[in-house]
């Protein structure tokens, strides 16, 4: 965590945001904000667009770091301590202590992130259904409830270091 600008603590873990997440941060605003909102949202100005886009952002890095606390929540409940979280250019990382004396233990920790994610991608979904009549709400909930469907997804493929991998040799 020394490369990384500390955010604060959260159950005396602290997080970290890597130099990396900020070229990530970047692509993913301008990605939405030329590319994805203009395409599925077109009545919307460009400024909307990007102000829609640094939100979406911001609300997706906190997805994230929810999934990692996921992980981080199981830890603590199993007796396994936490280093530290750092968000950077590939999504985020919970350190341990140490590894998982069972495989129980390792199971009910790498399962728990991609939990959160599919609940994220359901909440979202959720109220896309609720404000898809209201552009400026829509936008952000759709587009948050299908990348947190896709990161649960992407996260359960069994190669480690990937939580998949971790539940597969679990």
């Amino acid at each position: 965590m020394d490369t990384a600008i500390k955010l604060g603590r959260i159950w005396k873990v602290p997080i970290g945001l890597h130099w990396s997440w900020f070229l990530i941060f970047a692509l993913v605003t301008s990605s939405l904000a030329v590319g994805y909102f203009p395409d599925e949202f077109d009545d919307l100005s460009a400024p909307a667009h990007w102000g829609l886009a640094v939100v979406t952002s911001l609300l997706f890095f906190l997805s994230v770091l929810l999934h990692e606390l996921g992980h981080v929540r199981v830890a603590l409940r199993n007796g396994l301590p936490v280093r530290e979280v750092t968000l950077f250019l590939f999504g985020g990382v919970a350190v341990m202590e140490r590894n998982p004396k069972t495989p129980g233990e390792e199971f009910r920790i790498a399962i728990a992130g991609p939990a959160v994610s599919f609940v994220l991608a359901f909440v979202f979904a959720g109220l896309w259904l609720l404000d898809r009549g209201n552009d400026y709400l829509a936008a952000p909930s759709l587009w948050l409830a299908r990348i947190n469907f896709a990161l649960a997804l992407f996260n359960m493929i069994p190669g480690y270091p990937l939580d998949g991998g971790r539940v597969f040799r679990a």
